[in-house]
């Protein structure tokens, strides 16, 4: 799904689906790329100054404080604790790493720049990502970014996973470039734990509705719910489109990725 609007209604209306979507997909790949190595989870800062261990029934009361309603009827295996999931908090959070790598802003349009011959590593920070390029004709190339979750190793859990089969959200952000018709493209699969075998799948590539100032910012959202069983890895891939020109690339830029999961209602 793809839609203009004020990003202060970043949620609202996002599009889902269960093991069948509804909607046409685009000419996709039909099996995602060779998985890169996800890193491994990042290391929870400590605090400045001593804090006090909270007990289990301490941990389990703040963080249904944080989920609400839902999360009281989360029943928990014996290997996971509430104390392990307030340190870790795999829910409601995103699993990306560096997800606004530019630092840009996506409440104002994307700041106006000129081609660049520097390579897109040395234009922020890029830790997590995996990046490179399929060229194309007139000019034109895909840069290719992307990321490989393992959800296990981020905090959740097998039983939470296969039975509760929690909704997966996708967002993201693209700019209205006006370099091509289409200039970007997102490509999600739900893996098993071969981190091949495919469970679910998400592929748009939106065309540009050629309507107000170029540099605004476009949102792209899904929901995957009721996948089914199996779901260990979330392989995220997105492109934007570059052109060539004399003093070097001009790009599509994409900011604030992310793939969150949360308690279904």
């Amino acid at each position: 799904m793809e839609e203009t609007r004020d990003p202060a209604a970043v949620g609202a209306g996002m599009e889902a689906d269960g093991p069948e979507s509804a909607q046409e997909p685009p000419p996709a790949p039909r099996s995602p790329p060779s998985p890169p190595s996800p890193p491994p989870p990042a290391t929870p800062e400590a605090p400045e100054l001593p804090q006090p261990e909270p007990s289990e029934a301490g941990a389990r009361q703040l963080l249904l404080d944080e989920w609400g309603p839902l999360g009281g009827s989360l029943l928990l295996p014996s290997k996971v604790t509430w104390k392990l999931l307030l340190l870790r908090r795999p829910l409601y959070r995103n699993l990306l790493r560096s997800p606004n790598p530019e630092g840009i802003n996506i409440y104002q349009p994307a700041p106006p720049t000129g081609p660049t011959r520097q390579p897109l590593e040395a234009l922020g920070n890029f830790r997590g990502w995996h990046i490179g390029t399929e060229p194309l004709q007139q000019n034109l190339s895909w840069t290719v970014k992307q990321q490989c979750v393992n959800l296990l190793a981020e905090g959740l859990w097998e039983e939470l996973l296969d039975d509760e089969q929690p909704d997966v959200t996708v967002m993201d952000w693209y700019e209205d470039s006006r370099l091509d018709q289409c200039v970007y493209e997102l490509h999600v699969w739900l893996l098993a734990a071969d981190r091949r075998s495919v469970i679910a799948q998400h592929h748009v590539a939106p065309r540009s509705p050629g309507k107000g100032r170029p540099g605004h910012w476009i949102q792209v959202s899904h929901v995957f719910r009721q996948y089914g069983p199996g779901v260990r890895f979330i392989h995220f891939l997105h492109k934007t489109k570059n052109r060539m020109e004399p003093g070097g690339l001009r790009r599509t830029r994409v900011t604030d990725s992310s793939v969150s999961v949360q308690l279904r209602e």
